[in-house]
């Protein structure tokens, strides 16, 4: 086994253990959520998940932006098959190890992910301009400063690296090949799709050593920028790569509006309507376990949210779908529910990186407060429109019903409008301040 053979293992046991040693962190921090069953419906949640993940559907609801994104995403999944011929090659020190067993397969195969990789080469510069240049209006919210930004472009840029790598390795090969040089076996054109036209374009001219060097740096490129991005993705919004799929599969099949029922709310009311029941009595323990306190209403902060909602935070894409939809935001209000997913995501690392130095971490922090306002909370309509947009079913409404939830029936803050309509259902049966019996005087003025 040669030194290049060495290294390259290296770097890849490395790169790969360091993305599971970030992984297995994310994953202790969603299970910090409160439980939740979603395991029902499982044919309807592999629809679901096969539709919306896999087939991208809410993707293509805004053409451009869609089509352009199934590019990217389309290459991504088939350039893995090269990936493995590389991983393959670098563990072995050979190269194009799959040529002569695939033959005219290999070429076709090749050649379709060259294809593939031109289409994702043309998203990239559609999706850089889109953020950079014409600042499409949900890429440049409030929120959408600093590291988000950045982050948006730093895997444009890795895309664009990658496919000059791929292009920069098939295109001097080609000529290489062409000249009886390459490492590859046989003698002749390679025939791939793209690198046999650009190739002797423009590495013709070049010398035979010159050419072996830029084919190892577009090689050895190729390598790097996938195990630099296997490292950068657990601190991405990229990690919805992954994420994704589960969080799809999990999501919630309920018709949209209809609220969950807090389960300390409803066993309240069971213990109210239980005429032998001991209403100052502790909840009851299983034998051998201690009394556990009653349930908080609502979410006050990250631990009191579902393992699905911290889930949905790490899935976000920071799109801006959401914003985009929502008439709070449209109309000037401070609410915006990508701001609210990535709040989560963002108190969820700093609970998780306190907790992994001392299990009784505490702060004096809270979603509530420190990272989302009582009138962002308030602004929300409830009307959907986040959900109903999000690419892959991230639920923010539900966060924030809950938040509420914790505002009202926790600290008794409710703003003063609701509390006039509160009163008025409890007295009048209905929003107004207009007795029952005088309902229907306006038929008599009609």
């Amino acid at each position: 086994m040669d030194i290049g053979s060495i290294i390259f293992i290296v770097i890849f046991l490395a790169s790969t253990g360091f993305f599971i040693y970030k992984a297995a962190q994310i994953i202790r921090i969603i299970k910090m959520g409160r439980s939740v069953n979603r395991t029902d419906n499982k044919g309807e949640r592999i629809k679901t998940m096969v539709r919306v993940a896999l087939g991208q559907s809410k993707m293509v609801t805004k053409p451009i932006a869609g089509i352009m994104h199934i590019f990217i995403y389309v290459a991504f999944i088939i350039t893995q098959i090269e990936l493995i011929e590389i991983l393959v090659d670098g563990f072995t020190g050979e190269h194009r190890i799959f040529m002569p067993h695939l033959g005219d397969f290999y070429t076709f195969v090749i050649s379709f992910i060259e294809i593939l990789s031109v289409l994702a080469l043309i998203a990239t510069l559609v999706f850089l301009a889109r953020r950079n240049l014409l600042k499409v209006p949900r890429f440049v919210k409030s929120e959408m400063t600093g590291w988000p930004k950045l982050d948006g472009n730093i895997i444009l840029y890795l895309e664009f690296i990658l496919v000059l790598c791929i292009f920069t390795m098939n295109g001097a090969d080609e000529v290489l090949r062409l000249r009886g040089e390459s490492h590859a076996e046989g003698v002749g054109s390679l025939g791939f799709a793209v690198s046999s036209v650009i190739g002797p374009a423009l590495f013709g001219g070049m010398e035979t050593e010159t050419l072996h060097l830029l084919e190892r740096i577009g090689w050895w490129g190729h390598f790097l920028v996938v195990m630099g991005f296997l490292c950068y993705l657990p601190f991405s919004k990229h990690l919805h790569i992954l994420w994704a799929f589960p969080n799809v599969y999990f999501s919630n099949l309920k018709p949209k509006g209809q609220f969950s029922n807090m389960e300390s709310v409803t066993n309240e009311v069971k213990l109210m309507l239980d005429p032998n029941a001991d209403p100052f009595a502790a909840p009851a323990a299983a034998e051998g376990e201690q009394a556990t306190e009653p349930q908080k209403f609502g979410a006050k902060d990250v631990p009191d949210l579902t393992w699905v909602q911290i889930m949905n935070a790490y899935t976000c894409t920071e799109c801006g779908r959401c914003t985009a939809a929502c008439p709070a935001n449209i109309t000037g209000k401070k609410l915006s529910p990508r701001k609210i997913m990535m709040d989560v995501r963002d108190r969820a690392e700093e609970l998780g990186a306190g907790l992994r130095k001392d299990k009784e971490y505490k702060d004096d922090k809270s979603l509530i407060g420190d990272y989302i306002t009582e009138e962002e909370l308030w602004a929300c309509t409830t009307c959907n429109a986040c959900v109903q947009e999000c690419p892959v079913n991230i639920d923010p409404l539900s966060i924030i019903v809950d938040l509420r939830r914790y505002l009202v029936m926790e600290e008794s803050k409710i703003p003063a409008e609701l509390v006039t309509m509160n009163t008025n259902i409890e007295n009048n049966q209905a929003p107004w301040q207009f007795s029952p019996a005088d309902r229907l005087n306006w038929k008599d003025e009609a």
